[in-house]
């Protein structure tokens, strides 16, 4: 058995975990470009310093623990709590965070040391990035190095799965190392933009011209703004230097990525990124499985529907309160007799924003923001079903139907992500009311300016209270404690 280190403070925990998880990726890169220029194979003493490091928090109480009002570090049970740790220079802040409350509150001791858990040497290149790979085969490499092992990168501790470790701990986060380091990967091959760009505050679209309204209105911020930077698929980065920076943006390769995302960087974490998803609810899982690693604030979409109510009008408004979850995309994580609560923090702050944004008084707004069920479809053509369908939307009185709404609410309830949806109806199919190219036109060049502005000021009335925002009914009942 290991020695167990000194207990430490949170600032001197993170400063360990940084310092380990530096000296394992060179350790590893050096290894690798001994082994391609050299042909000399990693030893076994080498091997055992390509490991994350260990983060622990142990647990021993002398009187009730106390019971505090936020949603996530919190303790319900005596013992060790553990996790792989992966990039804490990134994120210092949250960790620091995470381990002060705990030690606050718990009067825990916290423990730094090597995990038995190794780095994939794909996964920590980045200190040899200059290293020539393609005289090497893939398999070649797997054989000498650590690789992904699938059984590592799961999410047990997402979907309530108990994993028995020898030493009996439990999880002190949502995800291990491993886990984390694979949808990082994954994030700048879907969106072409750096990982460590994503802000805390995420907004969705199904639609370019949504993106376009974004980049024209973040090219105006970094204008004015010395302080901001907008990152942009294909590494493209945006500052105040840049010449006519909206051009420049839209410019930027995206049509090479599968789900461009862009990103308004700004200090104190008040940052917005936008992702388009394009069209269908495995899309929306792809890309919140991997962005949940990162545990934003709060996902909001903000997209196209169809309105199912003959009352409605194209240009409406539909705030999502419950959803019809016809996707089928996460039935087996979440099976549909599991509810998905509206959080009542982003509903608040999706319908004042409307009313700022619009600037329509409280009749006028009501009629044409109207709150309820949205059913999402996998299927696009769900219309050529509707005499079946009819009768279950019409019990669940749905008034809205799209693809990606239910799938990013249940991917936020599941993750332990705030979310919200506000869509706009650009056509009423089971009306007769459909897309045609000038009403289109129309309505995109009426409709889209007004709608993003609704996400952006939704956001920005979020960040007033972020503390108040992570919801205790998004916790189950054994929950690692860190947020």
């Amino acid at each position: 058995m290991r020695a167990m280190s000194k207990p430490l403070t949170p600032v001197e925990a993170v400063d360990q975990l940084i310092k380990m998880h530096a000296e394992a990726v060179a350790a590893l890169g050096a290894g690798v470009r001994r082994y391609v220029e050299e042909a000399r194979a990693p030893t076994r003493e080498e091997r055992a310093r390509f490991r994350y490091p260990e983060l622990r928090v142990s647990y021993a109480p002398t009187q009730a623990p106390p019971l505090p009002a936020r949603a996530y570090a919190q303790l319900m049970w005596s013992g060790d709590y553990v996790a792989s740790i992966t990039q804490p220079a990134h994120f210092r802040d949250y960790l620091v965070e995470q381990l002060t409350l705990l030690q606050q509150d718990y009067g825990v001791e916290i423990v730094v040391r090597a995990s038995d858990a190794e780095i994939p040497y794909s996964f920590g290149l980045e200190a040899a990035s200059d290293i020539d790979l393609e005289s090497v085969a893939a398999a070649e490499l797997a054989r000498l190095f650590p690789h992904p092992r699938l059984a590592l990168v799961g999410d047990a501790a997402v979907d309530g799965v108990r994993i028995e470790r020898l030493d009996g701990a439990r999880p002190l986060s949502l995800f291990e190392a491993p886990r984390i380091d694979y949808s990082l990967k994954r994030l700048e091959h879907y969106t072409g933009a750096p990982w460590t760009d994503v802000q805390p505050w995420i907004l969705f679209t199904n639609y370019q011209r949504y993106v376009e309204e974004f980049v024209a209105w973040a090219a105006r911020r970094v204008k004015e703004d010395p302080s901001l930077t907008l990152s942009c698929p294909g590494r493209v980065r945006i500052d105040q230097t840049t010449d006519d920076p909206e051009i420049a943006a839209l410019s930027a390769p995206w049509g090479k990525h599968q789900m461009p995302a862009y990103h308004l960087i700004a200090p104190g974490g008040k940052g917005i990124t936008l992702v388009n998803i394009g069209v269908g609810p495995s899309n929306a899982k792809t890309i919140t499985d991997h962005l949940a690693v990162l545990r934003p604030h709060c996902w909001l979409m903000i997209g196209h529907c169809g309105g199912l109510r003959q009352t409605q009008r194209i240009g409406d408004y539909v705030l999502a309160h419950a959803y019809l979850r016809r996707d089928k995309v996460l039935d087996d994580r979440v099976p549909l007799e599991i509810p998905l609560p509206a959080i009542a923090e982003v509903q608040v702050a999706l319908a004042e924003a409307a009313r700022d944004v619009s600037g329509d008084a409280r009749e006028d707004l009501k009629r044409r923001l109207r709150t309820g069920t949205v059913v999402s479809y996998a299927d696009r053509n769900w219309e050529l079903n509707y005499l079946a369908e009819r009768p279950l939307l019409s019990q669940s009185r749905a008034i809205a139907v799209d693809m990606e709404s239910a799938c990013i609410a249940a991917q936020g309830f599941r993750m332990r992500v705030p979310y919200g949806v506000l869509l706009c109806v650009s056509d009423k199919p089971i009306h007769g009311e459909i897309k045609l190219p000038g009403q289109a036109d129309k309505f995109y060049e009426r409709a889209i300016s007004e709608h993003l502005r609704i996400g952006l000021r939704t956001i920005e009335l979020l960040q007033q209270d972020v503390g108040a925002l992570h919801s205790r009914k998004l916790r189950s009942f054994d929950e690692p404690p860190f947020r």
